[in-house]
């Protein structure tokens, strides 16, 4: 890019004899600051806000200006738009309640989902490895936030509880092979 930059510094544009008066410029630019540029040729303005909801007016030319809203004549009809009162529309609707007569003999009625089946219970083996899972980054931690002196049982008790306990639940985890002989996956031909 500066290699294209560096080309351009060497050539002037061409004057044609009419120096360029860049405080004019600059001038004018103040001066038309807060303005808004006319419109082109051909261009509609635009509608106020208050009249937005309105349709357009078409003004007949062969009669004068008096100033009557009342005899201007609507451009286009407002077509297949639905508009609703303040209040009503479509997310003011509720449905209303469902009741056992509502149902034929062929409807099943309302889905109740069974109770979920309790919690296995844990082993003592696997609560120690949560514990130490858990237990051990709490422990450093305590002893970070609190000042407490780094020595060595400390340490071991913080990063070989979690260590252990990671392992032992990972040892523990049920695999698939298990179930060889138990397609349950999909269909059997």
């Amino acid at each position: 890019m500066a290699e294209h930059d560096s080309d351009r510094e060497d050539r002037e544009p061409d004057e044609k004899g009419v120096p360029f008066d860049e405080a004019a410029a600059w001038a004018a630019i103040v001066a038309g600051y807060g303005d808004e540029p006319p419109d082109p040729p051909g261009a509609k303005p635009f509608k106020p806000v208050e009249d937005l909801a309105l349709p357009a007016m078409e003004e007949d030319d062969d009669k004068p200006d008096s100033g009557a809203a009342e005899e201007q004549v609507p451009a286009k009809p407002l077509g297949s738009s639905v508009s609703f009162a303040p209040g009503v529309g479509p997310r003011d609707y509720t449905a209303p309640e469902a009741s056992e007569d509502d149902f034929d003999e062929d409807d099943e009625g309302h889905f109740v989902p069974p109770e979920p089946p309790p919690l296995p219970s844990a082993d003592t083996t696997a609560r120690f490895a949560w514990l130490g899972v858990v237990g051990g980054p709490i422990l450093l931690l305590l002893a970070v936030l609190l000042g407490w002196d780094m020595t060595w049982w400390l340490a071991t008790l913080g990063i070989g509880g979690f260590l252990g306990g990671f392992v032992t639940l990972v040892t523990r985890m049920k695999t698939d092979d298990d179930e060889d002989g138990d397609p349950g996956r999909g269909a059997v031909v």
